[in-house]
């Protein structure tokens, strides 16, 4: 039987730690002179303290490594409970939200989704809207440490090609995971400063520049105001649009870029790959607003990169909706927020490494069908792709393929529309934020749902967010009978 004692203290002890964060936004509403304050302090109480006993309860696992197993139990079961927490101020808060809808909205958060069921956005008190910037700011450092530590030791999707990204890389000895994680943590954090310096300076308030800086680096979305970014000056826009495409680049290229190596981001193939894939789609949707809409240059080029940038890292932002601007920027938006951001990174969906190392077996195997005595090893940044990296990377297509199938038609038996259906399940699955249609789309948000939806969307982005095998072999019966 698998023993959850180590799993159960770590968790615990994430919990408590999760509860004293909730002090920031009762200082928050403490500041601002609002009385919301004693819900945070409440919250704090009541998860510090469950997080404090579940601890202490499994504290004679202390020293007990994790197995492969629980690793796997610990990497769901801490985006389960964490949600679960995250959802008491929304409840008892001044939204005054049911569960489902408040559980909807942490997962979202952690999740670095972005899709919300509130509006009114612009009169919510400011610990509640703090609070969403931090958890998803805690969920975007909390993704690139499971990319980077637990992903490649699961052999998840193809990420344990990434194996030795922290230790030995382009010729230079770089500290452990443990040492590496410390690391990112503080990159993370110096990049959300630097961006919040950078809102400030382009007439943010400094409440909304460092919560918007939380969400941005997170690739997370959230925004104090219903018109999200559309509330802002446009280089607002340009500046985000910068900061959300560092944020969905390799972590590690920024430790190496640290330790010296000047060069490491440029050398890096699916960086290449992710700013190609940027620029061609902002070019194209440019071309299109100015020939097919009539639109200036300056503002449709921005109004494209931001746009894009947004919904290809899985941020979510929306400066305005862009479902009016055609069927070609529509189906595009689509289509792009399935392809993602780079391993290691904040970003979401599917990830620019699994379709370069795709089309890189398809043209392998169309050299063997051409030339049949001949040797044609895939390699991918230089290095040989062994076949458990690319059987991990076409299970993981094939799956997104069959989950993103069947979660669509789960939504549409709750009665919701196709392009509901299919964009929202593309949309949580890919952890995108927005989806299509009136409902979903840029302009409105999830609140109009019915309940059972929420909550197969809320299984949807978790499943999307740990690489879907992660939470799919809790569901096998072979996995509890080792």
């Amino acid at each position: 039987m698998l023993d959850m004692r180590p799993v159960g203290y770590v968790i615990g002890l994430l919990l408590a730690a999760f509860g004293a964060t909730m002090l920031l936004p009762m200082l928050a509403d403490l500041i601002a002179g609002n009385e919301h304050w004693n819900v945070f302090f409440i919250s704090a109480i009541v998860t510090g303290f469950t997080g404090a006993m579940v601890a202490l309860a499994c504290s004679n696992a202390v020293g007990e490594g994790l197995t492969i197993r629980q690793t796997f139990v610990f990497t769901t079961g801490v985006w389960v409970v964490l949600p679960v927490f995250a959802a008491i101020p929304f409840v008892i808060g001044e939204t005054g939200a049911s569960f489902t809808d408040a559980f909807f909205e942490a997962m979202s958060g952690l999740t670095t989704t972005g899709a919300t069921v509130f509006s009114g956005l612009d009169d919510m008190p400011e610990g509640l809207l703090l609070w969403r910037g931090l958890i998803q700011w805690f969920g975007g450092i909390g993704i690139i440490v499971v990319a980077m530590v637990f992903l490649p030791e699961l052999k998840v999707g193809g990420m344990q090609f990434f194996r030795s990204e922290g230790f030995d890389t382009f010729g230079k000895i770089l500290p452990r995971a443990g040492q590496i994680a410390g690391q990112i943590s503080v990159i993370y954090f110096l990049l959300t400063a630097l961006c919040a310096m950078v809102y400030i300076g382009l007439e943010m308030s400094p409440f909304d520049a460092v919560t918007h800086a939380m969400t941005t680096l997170a690739t997370g979305g959230f925004a104090n105001y219903d018109a999200s970014f559309g509330a802002f000056a446009p280089g607002a826009e340009y500046a985000s649009a910068i900061f959300m495409m560092l944020a969905a680049l390799p972590f590690v290229r920024y430790v190496q870029l640290v330790a010296g190596t000047l060069n490491a981001p440029l050398r890096d193939r699916q960086v290449r790959g992710f700013l190609l894939t940027i620029a061609v789609a902002v070019a194209i949707m440019t071309l299109w607003q100015v020939i097919d809409n009539d639109r200036a240059v300056e503002p449709a080029l921005r109004k494209s990169l931001f746009n894009i940038v947004s919904i290809i890292t899985g941020t979510g932002y929306a400066s305005e909706d862009y479902m009016l601007w055609g069927g070609l920027p529509v189906t595009m938006f689509f289509f792009i927020g399935l392809i993602g951001g780079c391993a290691g990174s904040t970003a979401c969906s599917v990830k620019i490494f699994r379709y370069q190392i795709l089309f890189g077996a398809i043209l392998t195997q169309l050299k063997a069908l051409h030339s049949p005595r001949g040797t044609f090893p895939l390699r991918y940044d230089g290095r040989i792709v062994d076949d458990d990296v690319l059987s991990s990377v076409m299970t993981f297509f094939v799956m997104f393929t069959a989950s993103l199938g069947c979660i669509s038609a789960a939504l549409a038996l709750t009665g919701l529309d196709f392009i509901t259906s299919v964009s929202g399940a593309g949309a949580a699955l890919a952890n995108i934020g927005p989806g299509l249609g009136d409902i979903i789309g840029p302009a409105g948000n999830f609140a109009p749902l019915n309940g059972t939806a929420k909550w197969i969307l809320s299984l949807a982005m978790l499943v999307g967010r740990l690489e879907l095998i992660v939470v799919f072999a809790l569901f096998t019966a072979n996995f509890w009978r080792r």
